[in-house]
């Protein structure tokens, strides 16, 4: 409880960047570790044992959007989700015709997942982690193929988009998303 109050009390901040208020963190930790925790649960439950798997590393930086920086345009609905399928795309495509130069596989597939992005409409910033994890991934990444578009990127950009709804609304001074399209 005395850790809440702290966080209640923060005010101010550095290099034009205001504080977070301690009602915001509580929001923002409670949507992350729900987000997250949800992907690993169900992915150990249903994927892992299929060698697949809900959970990849660009989900991090997603949840940071959607659960802290909700107002932002790169967090909303159609960004989340349609960045991560659309990215995953890319990124199987540019493996698949290049991962035998993965240098040369990974920068196109980050570098064309950004227009990708830009063109439909989609710009979110883990996406480009998304193209890059189907270029370095594992075997198991890789033996998706273009199932990787649907699970993990785009099932678990769904998981997290479900949780943010509820979560974010829960909280009175909070709503997520700002539009749908």
């Amino acid at each position: 409880m005395k850790l809440l109050t702290y966080l209640a009390k923060m005010k101010g901040g550095g290099a034009g960047q205001q504080r977070s208020s301690g009602y915001e963190v509580f929001w923002s930790w409670l949507g992350s570790a729900l987000g997250i925790g949800s992907c690993a649960l169900l992915s150990s439950l249903f994927f892992e044992p299929l060698d697949a798997t809900l959970l990849i590393g660009s989900f991090g930086a997603s949840a940071v959007l959607v659960y802290a920086a909700i107002k932002s345009p790169l967090a909303q609905p159609r960004n989340l989700v349609g960045g991560h399928v659309v990215s995953a795309l890319v990124g199987v495509a540019a493996y698949q015709g290049l991962g035998h130069i993965m240098w040369l596989a990974a920068a196109l597939a980050v570098s064309l997942a950004i227009v990708a992005m830009l063109i439909t409409k989609t710009l979110h910033p883990p996406g480009g982690a998304t193209a890059l994890i189907a270029v370095i991934g594992s075997p198991e990444i890789h033996q998706l193929g273009f199932w990787f578009a649907l699970v993990p990127a785009g099932a678990g950009a769904l998981v997290l988009l479900l949780i943010a709804l509820i979560v974010n609304n829960l909280a009175t001074h909070r709503r997520y998303p700002e539009h749908w399209l």
